[in-house]
């Protein structure tokens, strides 16, 4: 047990049982991005043992630093979103692009946060955001995560009239996940421990006889990287930006890592009381992890990292330390064993839908710290957290923030109580929404 003391577990309130579930709920909350991550990765020629494998490496890396350097209860892998912008936006967008120097893009962006990682910019962000903008923040991302829940699950579906509507809930992952969502509800009434991941087993049990869960593919298999390490000359990857002139998508990973990342960690850490006096302590310490996961991560071939969302549902679970994050990245190196396994269990998203939604009503209610009654303070959170499930996207929701707050201020007249370097996001931001695609 001595062992565990550099987490001081005592001081957090929580235990050694208790890190290790929430570490678990977490990994198979966010176990999907072992298979979704290389399957979008593949689209733009990556293959896939390489995608899966590099995911785990970034994944593994980026997390254990989060536990053992940050100490925060914080997973950090390949962003959804940032994958899909790799490879449709930038791969297949250019003709003639071999991944292999798009990734070099990745790579330059992971050195350039890592140099800012060394300085006080990304900690001092999280200070100069405001306090209603910190809850919105993490209200947004709780709907954005019960929204990934209920969209994957198929309880909510496309529909062409309205956007989105109610799903065919005669359906068998519908019904599962249904069924898992009243399972993990009694087991959070009753005040079970671990109600969370263990909702999750039950569900995986019930699908299994059901025969919505089968392991035909086998269980174990060896990891491998058969194009190896992909990019590691800073010179030689510099070479291949300036050629293809990959200035717009540096910036565009820049930005959009640097926010995700931020408003994610934020959200977190306010979830879990570990804010203090509107500061995040070690604060520079959390972003290098993200740094190290995504400079690493784009060597062996996949797109930049981030903090997940899915962490949260660890927090929930009753996650407090880094001792979470550690047992993320042990499970995530195991996994590099078991793909077909992984396959198998991530690929019924009904499984895992029931935490996310669950989770997602918990983080609902920051709302409450909001000043509801001072509109140039709750608009500005009120467009945070509305945006970014209907966008899909944190940094979105966190962009359109950082525009309106100065705005208003501004036109109130009280341009003095807004930091400047909001300003200054405030301008970037505007420029990346309206020239970059997204």
């Amino acid at each position: 047990m001595e062992a565990f003391c550099v987490f001081d577990l005592k001081a957090k309130g929580t235990s050694v049982r208790t890190e290790l579930v929430a570490g678990m709920t977490t990994f198979f909350t966010m176990a999907y991005i072992m298979v979704v991550n290389p399957l979008i990765l593949k689209d733009a020629g990556i293959p896939f043992h390489q995608g899966f494998t590099a995911t785990i490496i970034a994944a593994v890396i980026g997390t254990l630093l989060m536990g053992l350097f940050a100490k925060y209860p914080i997973a950090v892998a390949p962003g959804m979103g940032l994958n899909a912008y790799f490879t449709y936006s930038v791969v297949q967008a250019h003709p003639g692009m071999s991944y292999v120097e798009a990734m070099s893009a990745v790579f330059i962006a992971g050195l350039l946060f890592l140099l800012l990682s060394l300085t006080t910019l990304r900690s001092k962000l999280i200070e100069i955001i405001p306090v209603n903008l910190k809850h919105a923040i993490t209200a947004g991302i709780g709907l954005f995560i019960a929204f990934i829940g209920l969209r994957m699950s198929g309880i909510i579906v496309a529909n062409p009239s309205n956007l989105v509507g109610l799903g065919n809930l005669h359906a068998p992952s519908v019904i599962l996940a249904l069924v898992g969502l009243a399972v993990t509800l009694v087991l959070l009434s009753l005040n079970v421990n671990g109600a969370l991941f263990i909702g999750m087993i039950i569900t995986g049990i019930i699908a299994y006889f059901a025969g919505m869960l089968s392991f035909d593919k086998g269980v174990l298999s060896f990891p491998s990287l058969p194009e190896g390490i992909i990019v590691w000359n800073p010179v030689h990857a510099a070479g291949d930006v300036i050629a293809h002139s990959m200035y717009a998508v540096i910036f565009s990973f820049l930005l959009v890592t640097l926010f995700d990342t931020t408003g994610t960690v934020v959200g977190v850490a306010e979830q879990a009381g570990l804010m203090k006096d509107n500061k995040l302590p070690r604060a520079e310490r959390a972003m290098f992890s993200d740094s190290i996961g995504t400079v690493i991560g784009s060597m062996f071939g996949t797109s930049p990292t981030t903090a997940y969302i899915e962490s949260a549902s660890g927090v929930g679970a009753g996650g407090r330390t880094g001792l979470t994050a550690v047992v993320v990245a042990v499970l995530f190196a195991i996994a590099a064993f078991f793909s077909p396994l992984i396959s198998a269990v991530s690929g019924l998203s009904s499984i895992t839908a029931p935490a996310l939604i669950v989770v997602g009503s918990l983080m609902l209610s920051n709302v409450k710290h909001i000043q509801w009654d001072d509109f140039d303070e709750s608009f500005p959170a009120f467009l945070v957290i509305l945006t970014m499930p209907l966008t899909s996207s944190i940094s979105t929701g966190i962009a359109l923030g950082f525009i309106s707050y100065p705005l208003m201020k501004l036109v109130k007249g009280k341009f003095k109580a807004v930091h400047p370097l909001m300003y200054i996001f405030a301008v970037l931001f505007l420029l990346q929404l309206i020239y970059v695609a997204h």
